[in-house]
C-alpha cells in the first residue's frame, strides 16, 4: 500500500514496496525475450455490449463463452474462496477470526508478507465476501474495520474515514486514510444493504454507507494530531475543484508533494451507483466525477502503451512522491487501472474510449508473450524481472471490454492459474478473487428492490 504520514518515512526500508500495495509475487523471474508472434486466438473477435450490465442485468461468463464448464467455472469460485478465506493458516488463509465483541464476531484481511492489516484488502475482501454471498464473513470484517479503522471522534483529522495501515492488534500504524478503501466500503456497504437488507447499529448498511459518502464529499477540514504526535489538517477525500479522488487528504502531505491522485482508485462504475444511491445533494457531483475519471484515464494511460504511472497529477501527468521517485512507473497500484475502466465500459458502457483503452494495453502485453514482468516505465522500458498472479489476474478483466480476439489468452490464463498460496498471497490472492468474480460474470450490481406494481 503507500505510505501517507511523513514521520514513518524512516520505515520505508522495512515496509513492503513503498508506494506498492505488497511485494512481487515470489514468481520466477521472466527471461528475455524479443517481441515474440502474437499466438493464435483462442476465440472469437469478443463484442463487448453496447448497452452496460446495469441496464441489460447480463453479465457475461467469459470462462463459459471460452468453452470451460460452468460448474468447474463454480468450482473454482469456491475453491478460491474456501482458501483464502477459510484456508489453512499458515500458507493459504489471508482472514483470520479475531474474538468477539458486543457487536459479533471479528475477523481481518491480513498482509502476510508486511504482517499487517490495510483498509484496501478488508474493503476488497468486504466486496468479494458480498459477492459470494457470504453474510457472516462480510459482517465479521466490518465489525473489524469499524471498530478499531474507523476514526468516530469528530475532532479527530481522520474522522468519518478508516486508517489505512493497523496491527493485527487493532493497533494502528497509520491512521491517515487510503482512499480506494473509503470507496470499495461504501460500495461494498450499499450491496450488502440490496442483497440482505440492513439491520440495526453498525449493520444498517445503508445509513453507513450514505454516511461515509457525505463524508467522502463535504467533511470540514480538520485540524489535530495524527500517529500520536504529527499535527496536519485533514479534507475531503474528493477534490471538489477537480471531482477526482484524492491520493490523500493529508494537507501536510499537500506541503510536501501537492495535492494529487491515484489512477487506480478512479472507480467510475461505483460513482455512477453513488449517483443514484447516495445522499440526494451530491447525486450530480458523484455523475460528474464518473465523467471526470473516464477523462483522466485518457490522460494517465500512455498512448502508445496504456500503461499508467502509480500516482498522477489531476491532468494525469506521472507524480513521483517525495519518498519514492519510482511512483512515476507502472507499479504495483496500476495494475488495478485496467480492471477499473473495464468494468466501468461492462456496467455502463458510456465511453467507447474505455473499450480502446482495454485493446491497447492488452496488446503491449502480447508484444511480450505469456508471461511478463510484473513493473514497468509506462513507455513500456520493463522495471522487473518478476511476474506476478495479480497483474495477470486483471488483465484478464480486461477482456470485459476488449474487441481483439489477444484477450482470450489472458481468459484462460487466469483460468489456469492455481489460487495463491504462501508469503505473498494477499495482494495476488485478493486480485485474484476479485477478476475470477469479474471474467465469470459472478460480480454485480446489488440494487434497491423494486416495490410491487400496485
Amino acid at each position: 500500500m503507500k505510505v501517507r504520514s511523513i514521520p514513518y518515512l524512516f520505515l520505508l526500508p522495512f515496509l513492503c514496496g513503498v508506494a506498492c500495495s505488497t511485494a512481487p509475487s515470489a514468481e520466477p523471474a521472466v527471461p528475455s525475450q524479443q517481441s515474440p508472434a502474437e499466438p493464435q486466438p483462442l476465440g472469437p473477435p469478443l463484442h463487448p455490449p453496447t448497452q452496460g450490465a446495469y441496464a441489460t442485468g447480463k453479465y457475461r461468463n467469459l470462462f463459459v463463452e471460452l468453452g470451460k464448464p460452468a460448474d468447474e467455472v463454480e468450482a473454482k469460485l469456491q475453491e478460491g474462496y474456501a482458501e483464502l478465506f477459510h484456508g489453512e493458516p499458515q500458507n493459504a488463509a489471508v482472514m483470520f477470526e479475531a474474538g468477539s465483541n458486543e457487536d459479533g464476531p471479528l475477523a481481518y484481511i491480513k498482509d502476510i508478507g508486511n504482517d499487517d492489516v490495510r483498509s484496501e484488502g478488508m474493503s476488497y475482501a468486504m466486496m468479494i465476501a458480498v459477492q459470494m454471498d457470504q453474510k457472516q464473513d462480510f459482517d465479521a470484517l466490518w465489525n473489524w474495520a469499524r471498530t478499531y479503522m474507523y476514526h468516530s471522534d469528530p475532532k479527530h483529522p481522520v474522522y468519518g474515514y478508516f486508517s489505512w495501515q493497523m496491527r493485527p492488534d487493532g493497533t494502528a500504524i497509520d491512521e491517515m486514510p487510503a482512499p480506494d478503501g473509503e470507496e470499495y466500503i461504501a460500495t461494498a456497504l450499499f450491496f450488502a444493504a440490496h442483497r440482505w437488507q440492513s439491520g440495526s447499529g453498525i449493520y444498517d448498511y445503508a445509513k453507513e454507507a450514505r454516511q461515509l459518502l457525505d463524508h467522502m464529499k463535504n467533511r470540514e477540514p480538520i485540524t489535530g494530531k495524527v500517529n500520536g504526535d504529527r499535527e496536519t489538517t485533514a479534507v475531503a477525500l474528493f477534490n471538489p475543484e477537480h471531482k477526482m479522488v484524492r491520493f490523500t487528504p493529508d494537507q501536510g502531505n499537500f506541503e510536501v508533494n501537492g495535492d494529487h491522485t491515484d489512477p487506480s482508485y478512479h472507480l467510475p462504475a461505483f460513482y455512477e451507483l453513488w449517483a443514484l444511491w447516495g445522499p440526494e445533494a451530491d447525486r450530480a457531483f458523484w455523475a460528474d466525477a464518473a465523467q471526470a475519471s473516464r477523462d483522466f484515464f485518457q490522460a494517465a494511460a500512455h498512448p502508445e502503451t496504456g500503461l499508467s504511472p502509480d500516482y498522477a497529477n489531476f491532468d494525469g501527468t506521472p507524480k513521483a512522491a517525495s519518498w519514492d521517485p519510482n511512483t512515476v512507473q507502472f507499479r504495483y497500484d496500476s495494475w488495478r487501472t485496467i480492471m477499473n475502466w473495464a468494468v466501468d465500459a461492462a456496467w455502463w458502457a458510456k465511453d467507447p474510449r474505455e473499450i480502446e483503452l482495454c485493446d491497447r494495453l492488452l496488446a503491449f502485453f502480447a508484444e511480450i508473450g505469456t508471461s511478463y514482468p510484473n513493473l514497468y516505465q509506462i513507455d513500456g522500458t520493463p522495471a522487473s524481472q518478476s511476474s506476478s498472479l495479480g497483474l495477470a489476474a486483471t488483465n484478464a478483466v480486461g477482456a470485459l471490454a476488449a474487441t481483439h480476439p489477444r484477450a482470450w489468452q489472458y481468459v484462460d490464463n487466469l483460468y489456469k492459474r492455481p489460487v495463491p498460496s504462501g508469503k505473498w498471497r494477499y495482494y495476488d490472492g485478493m486480485l485474484y478473487m476479485l477478476s475470477m468474480l469479474h471474467v465469470s460474470g459472478n460480480f454485480r450490481i446489488y440494487a434497491p428492490a423494486v416495490p410491487p406494481a400496485g
